[in-house]
């Protein structure tokens, strides 16, 4: 017997900042969103006590539906986009770009210049949602990026 695919929320999805109280639901939104390479929850931990102004969530008020994760040194001059994830219930609604927009906006109010990104060659519909956002690919893949067989694609967006 195969499992029916989730149904989308109907409840409008609030985008926030996330809360210490958030950090478990972010670890199981994390874990599915990535299920291959999750963060484990201590990274989360920590990432969210480096950069949690930059640390956004879609909550539809039971659970959490989307998050980004923004890391920025303290001389502002470059930030990465650490994860973007959506519910597989929620992907292909906008939310990723919501999402994307939003901490774009808050990057430029700190005056950042330069984001920069990591994805999965593989992953065409991120790659093409960057794109979309003005980011541009470097020519060539970095193979192993990640470790062995974990390429990845350098996509940079000047602010």
């Amino acid at each position: 017997m195969t499992a029916l695919p989730a149904r989308p929320s109907t409840r409008q999805l609030r985008l926030r900042g996330v809360d210490e109280a958030d950090l478990a639901a972010l670890a199981h939104l994390d874990r599915e969103a990535f299920p291959d390479e999750p963060y484990p929850y201590f990274v989360l931990r920590q990432l969210y006590d480096v950069y949690p102004r930059h640390l956004l969530v879609l909550d539809d008020g039971t659970e959490l539906k989307g998050y980004v994760l923004v890391g920025t040194p303290p001389d502002a001059t470059r930030s990465w986009i650490l994860g973007l994830g959506i519910t597989r219930d929620e992907r292909g609604r906008g939310h990723g770009r919501r999402l994307m927009l939003e901490v774009l906006r808050r990057l430029r109010a700190d005056r950042v210049r330069e984001v920069c990104l990591t994805v999965d060659p593989a992953n065409l519909a991120a790659i093409d949602l960057y794109a979309s956002l003005g980011f541009t690919a470097e020519q060539d893949v970095r193979v192993d990026y990640f470790g062995p067989g974990a390429d990845r694609v350098i996509m940079r967006l000047t602010l």
